[in-house]
């Protein structure tokens, strides 16, 4: 399976991976999936660093080199049909980010993990969704 991975879900991984259902986690140490990864990915986290919503231990430019060193990513294109694709993207709200990380994931027939209730609920592409179960099973 090819997975492209939403900005929180790549974090997450690295920092947090205790927010990761069983299903993501697996999916993410499957050595047959291909893990990809936005560039704008990158450009989200240090706006997130930029206003101080992301805290990390390292400059955020040092520690994003680190982490793609590091990490077995495929990195996702930004082309000319990525962008033309976000024309024809959909969703219930304005986040260029998500526009673009959902036309790169129809581009390149990548299947997106998320747990962004807002992409899932979309459907303007094939998801992981990386939904916790509360108390009660559901």
């Amino acid at each position: 399976m090819k997975l492209l991975l939403d900005t929180h879900i790549w974090l997450w991984s690295l920092l947090t991976p205790a927010k990761l259902t069983r299903q993501v986690a697996a999916a993410l140490e499957n050595p047959g999936n291909e893990l990809w990864l936005s560039p704008v990915s990158t450009w989200e986290l240090l706006l997130l660093c930029h206003k101080r919503r992301v805290v990390l231990d390292a400059d955020p430019a040092a520690w994003i080199e680190n982490a793609l060193k590091a990490a077995p990513f495929i990195e996702a294109p930004l082309t000319h049909e990525v962008a033309l694709e976000t024309a024809r993207v959909r969703l219930p709200h304005r986040d260029p980010a998500d526009a673009f990380l959902v036309a790169t994931a129809r581009v390149f027939e990548l299947t997106l993990v998320t747990a962004d209730e807002r992409l899932i609920a979309a459907r303007q592409v094939r998801v992981l969704a990386n939904r916790q179960r509360n108390r009660r099973g559901t």
